[in-house]
């Protein structure tokens, strides 16, 4: 009787320690997991990908964009390296997209993560109109802003004149020299990374984040007075409306009680 209950005492302990065991490995899976979620808010997708947070739930993992990429650009995400495990991304200072015509990346996508609608104009695909991201420049550390001639970005961007332009300036250090610095254009940058990959200082000056990164947002209230299409956003704006102390004045009294510190 007694072995009987050290025998189901045992079995109790050992029944208890293996579900700690998978309790704390669950727990484990799951830190490396978000850690690996958490990080992808800087991952450059493929071509004609919808939102992340869309993409994240749409992408299968099926490798086939991959697969289907010509110059080995696509990547499919592994444990270690901090992205949603099985979804394609691409590191453009090792291997940028090279902007294939007919984009094979995306026509093969089976779940739709990869829109081939995004990516294509009067019924056919267009590269061009592609937004993997937007090539940011550090003035700091790029030596054309340093006065030195370097147009490497500008010759390596696949949209010659549109999506990278050179801007002229005068050196007033030296008063005869000029300043030949790249300035990137949102509305035409694909995000592609070609300019990364060339250019030549140790670390990229100019580098591809992806645009909601990269860019700020005017919000609704401010319109550009030049441009009628940008009225319409205009119509998402509502009324706010604050009380301060000062506002409770009347504009002319405020400015009078301001005036009367200078006396």
């Amino acid at each position: 009787m007694r072995s009987k209950t050290e025998n189901d005492r045992r079995k109790f302990i050992l029944r208890m320690a293996r579900g700690a065991g998978i309790t704390a490995l669950g727990g484990f899976i799951w830190s490396a997991y978000v850690d690996e979620v958490t990080a992808s808010q800087l991952i450059l997708r493929p071509p004609g990908a919808i939102k992340e947070d869309d993409f994240l739930r749409t992408c299968i993992k099926c490798g086939l964009c991959v697969e289907a990429c010509p110059y080995d650009t696509l990547l499919l995400a592994k444990p270690g390296d901090n992205k949603p495990l099985g979804t394609p991304y691409f590191i453009p200072r090792d291997i940028p997209c090279y902007m294939c015509p007919d984009i094979p990346c995306v026509p093969v996508c089976p779940s739709g993560a990869l829109d081939e609608s995004s990516v294509t104009t009067d019924g056919k695909l267009d590269i061009k109109i592609a937004e993997m991201g937007l090539a940011v420049i550090d003035r700091e550390t790029c030596i054309a802003f340093w006065g030195i001639q370097c147009d490497a970005c500008y010759r390596a961007c696949p949209i010659l004149g549109e999506a990278i332009t050179v801007e002229y300036s005068k050196n007033d250090r030296t008063g005869k020299h000029a300043y030949l610095t790249p300035l990137v254009h949102s509305d035409a940058c694909t995000g592609c990374g070609l300019c990364e990959k060339a250019c030549v200082t140790d670390k990229a000056s100019i580098f591809v984040l992806p645009k909601e990164v990269a860019m700020g947002k005017a919000g609704s209230y401010y319109i550009k007075g030049w441009d009628k299409s940008d009225e319409k956003r205009l119509e998402e704006a509502s009324s706010i409306k604050s009380t301060t102390e000062i506002s409770k004045e009347k504009a002319i009294d405020s400015l009078n009680s301001d005036m009367e510190d200078l006396y």
